[in-house]
């Protein structure tokens, strides 16, 4: 698999994760495009890949972390959930 292909696959599982579930406070489904799911950070170390993803879609609080795991030939999909956001003033 090269870096294309893992991105792209990436992308494919994300647009699958979220495509006919529930949209959030309604009883519709969501249908995304590719073009909804975009890389934040990529890196590729051996035979194995990783990327953080995230969507254009509002409200979507989600945040994926795809692995492809060389050795094994499988793909992992984590999806986590943003919990909270806090600010700290810094001096300088």
């Amino acid at each position: 698999m090269d870096n294309h292909e893992f991105i792209n696959l990436a992308i494919e599982k994300v647009q699958e994760h979220i495509n006919g579930r529930p949209a959030r406070g309604s009883n519709g489904s969501v249908c995304i495009s590719m073009y909804n799911v975009y890389v934040v950070w990529q890196v590729k170390v051996l035979q194995n890949y990783k990327a953080l993803l995230a969507t254009d879609i509002e409200g979507d609080q989600h945040y994926y972390e795809a692995t492809y795991n060389g050795d094994k030939k499988q793909l992992y999909l984590d999806v986590y959930d943003k919990q909270e956001n806090k600010c700290f003033e810094v001096d300088d």
